[in-house]
């Protein structure tokens, strides 16, 4: 007597599980990410050999624009609605006078003691209002802050 041997499935594997993972991944990352705010002052940095790497967070900008203007910036939301009020939240800086810099600046470092200075001049912009800047960090005794340049390699790199 013959044994009847039944016929082979194939192996079928329910793709349905790895969509909803994929559409819950794509999800996450859409309502996790931070977009950067848009400038309000457009600088074009001078160039510089150094490679000195800025901090990521705990950072307050001081931007000098071509025509002298001179924008605080702040890279947290909270503070800068603190500083500038709800209607200047969302903006990445704000013009601020040179006579209030001062008290914007310790303003800032009250509410956050770990605040790193970072100085972006426009290549373009007087040396004196970057040097105004410079005495009234000093004079509100920040010692310690950084100016940003541009990055260039020389042609023997």
């Amino acid at each position: 007597m013959p044994k009847f041997k039944p016929h082979r499935q194939g192996v079928r594997i329910d793709m349905t599980p790895l969509v909803d993972v994929a559409f819950l991944l794509l999800t996450f990352f859409m309502l996790t990410t931070q977009f950067k705010p848009t400038e309000e002052v457009t600088i074009q940095l001078p160039s510089s050999h150094s490679e000195f790497k800025l901090p990521e967070s705990d950072v307050m900008t001081v931007n000098i624009a071509q025509n002298g203007d001179i924008y605080l910036g702040l890279d947290s939301q909270l503070l800068r609605r603190r500083l500038f009020g709800k209607e200047n939240e969302l903006k990445a800086s704000v013009q601020v006078k040179q006579d209030e810099l001062a008290n914007y600046l310790i303003q800032a470092r009250t509410a956050n003691p770990k605040l790193r200075t970072v100085i972006k001049g426009d290549k373009e912009a007087e040396y004196g209002v970057a040097e105004d800047v410079m005495n009234i960090l000093q004079k509100v005794q920040i010692t310690r802050f950084n100016l940003v340049t541009d990055l260039s390699r020389s042609a023997t790199q």
